[in-house]
């Protein structure tokens, strides 16, 4: 599971591909919006350059596969994927956020259904759990449309932003993503 080796993943629409200095130009602009940022606990407003560098050295843990999101068509970057593993466990954290622009056309649900099937047939997980803000309903929308079942709520578990919100939590087994397919 702690291969150095990132994948490329390619969907019908998307293509999932690591991370590099390259992308930091266009990173910025799809990350750095307060919409985006509201939405994820992980990125910052205002997302800086030093943000986007700090990134992709986190990126480089062996614990984590972290990915950009493209488009086939035209390669342009509209968003981030990733898995933080615990090998010892055998599961994943599942994460991605999309530019504002992109959302609503099933990007986000296309590219995490590619994620969980990297993660269940080439990295042999067990499990992968997801969560999101309570306010975040559409992230609750894509978890349920990947199979995955509502866990629970935790309430008020992470500050964002000096105050408290509730964490929604969601998983899926290996069996149950297998009997989906």
């Amino acid at each position: 599971m702690n291969s150095r080796t990132l994948p490329t993943l390619e969907t019908e629409r998307l293509k999932l591909r690591p991370y590099s200095e390259a992308d930091i130009a266009e990173l910025l602009p799809l990350i750095g919006t307060r919409e985006v940022a509201a939405t994820t606990l992980r990125i910052a407003h205002p997302y800086t350059d030093q943000d986007a560098k700090a990134f992709l050295a986190l990126a480089q843990e062996p614990e984590k596969i972290w990915l950009a999101i493209t488009l086939r068509s035209d390669g342009c970057q509209i968003g981030g994927i990733g898995l933080r593993c615990d090998s010892q466990h055998q599961h994943a954290e599942l994460g991605y956020w999309l530019g504002a622009a992109y959302w609503g056309k099933g990007y986000a649900t296309e590219a995490a259904r590619g994620m969980l099937r990297y993660g269940f047939e080439d990295l042999h997980l067990h499990r992968v759990f997801a969560s999101h803000f309570k306010q975040n309903l559409a992230s609750g929308h894509i978890l349920k449309k990947l199979g995955m079942r509502h866990e629970g709520c935790q309430r008020e578990h992470l500050l964002k932003w000096d105050q408290f919100v509730d964490s929604e939590l969601y998983g899926i087994l290996r069996q149950e993503w297998e009997g989906k397919e």
